[in-house]
């Protein structure tokens, strides 16, 4: 077994996205329709969905809550436009910050402490976890049977999850091979490490991460699981030839009946790039938008204020493209 092929296969476990060098406009949120905080907190793990170093988070105690997830490489500020875009409706997040290179458990163990403190310092009735890509397997692991104290207070809790390869990464086939181990001197789970962290052995089509999932607790009271198809998608052109694309996970990686047979699932399917479904600076996330707002996750956009809104998401994510138009019949919301 050569290593260094080895190692470039196991590189493709980086491509679920690149961090950029941040602005100073990462430090910022608009505020936009927010309601008056009344508490300032300060958990392990979370902050406000910008990179800026105070992670105290001010909030309305009283309100839902969303805490969204980012995936390998990602930072709170990566969904600092998401962040925005639920602002402009009216509804707070909170972002989870982590070691991407941490044992996937452990990290799910840390943002399942967060939200329990998270729900004891408040009297939030609703706490959304929003997780894309590794932060999407994160988000799940973490509303399952862990070994932890239950919180004093448990509000109801609903989880989404977007591009998560929850039958295990492809490109780490060969790390999952354990009867190779022996072969290589121990060569091969060293070099898995090397390149992903503890999480290697979580991320594999045979690890007990993948193939025990787990079930959710009965505080979930629906789960949305989106995947995204994700062939033929680009996510950077030059000269109108792309020069990288954005097919990072398979629908069949992402697809593990053990996760979708529980009656709160409901699955989506997406026809999206990897990064292009969370946006980024240039783009910005409109079929995810749109599908969080059909599923009542997003708060449906006023009639009126479709303009105002377009001009948010073209400011935000310099975005000058034509937006898909917004949801904006009535629904219901929790």
């Amino acid at each position: 077994m050569k290593i260094l092929p080895l190692l470039a296969l196991l590189a493709a476990l980086t491509a679920c996205g690149t961090r950029a060098p941040r602005e100073a406009a990462y430090y910022q949120m608009d505020q936009g329709r927010l309601p008056t905080p009344n508490v300032a907190l300060t958990i392990p793990g979370l902050g406000p969905c910008t990179d800026n170093p105070d992670r105290t988070l001010r909030l309305d105690a009283d309100q839902p809550i969303n805490i969204m997830v980012h995936g390998c490489f990602g930072s709170s500020g990566e969904f600092r436009g998401l962040a925005q875009v639920l602002a402009f409706h009216g509804q707070q997040t909170a972002c989870f910050t982590y070691d991407d290179r941490d044992a996937l458990t452990d990290s799910a163990t840390e943002l399942r402490s967060a939200v329990n403190l998270l729900a004891e310092q408040t009297r939030t009735p609703l706490i959304t976890v929003i997780g894309h890509s590794q932060g999407a397997l994160i988000s799940r692991k973490s509303l399952t049977e862990l070994p932890l104290a239950p919180p004093r207070r448990q509000p109801e809790l609903r989880l989404v999850t977007i591009s998560g390869p929850f039958d295990g990464i492809a490109s780490a086939e060969t790390c999952g091979k354990r009867w190779l181990f022996p072969l290589t001197l121990g060569l091969l789970p060293a070099s898995c490490y090397v390149v992903t962290g503890a999480k290697w052995a979580d991320i594999t089509y045979s690890s007990r991460f993948i193939r025990e999932p787990g079930m959710l607790v009965p505080q979930v009271n629906s789960y949305l699981k989106i995947d995204t198809d994700e062939r033929d998608t680009c996510r950077r052109e030059e000269n109108g030839r792309c020069v990288e694309d954005d097919d990072v996970f398979s629908l069949a990686e992402q697809h593990n009946p053990l996760v979708e047979n529980d009656a709160r699932a409901r699955r989506v399917e997406v026809k999206a790039g990897h990064v292009e479904i969370v946006g980024d600076k240039r783009v910005a996330p409109t079929k995810l938008i749109a599908t969080l707002q059909q599923e009542g996750v997003i708060r449906l956009t006023a009639p009126e204020r479709l303009s105002a809104f377009k001009l948010l998401l073209a400011r935000i994510y310099r975005d000058d493209a034509v937006l898909s138009p917004v949801v904006s019949k009535e629904r219901r919301q929790p």
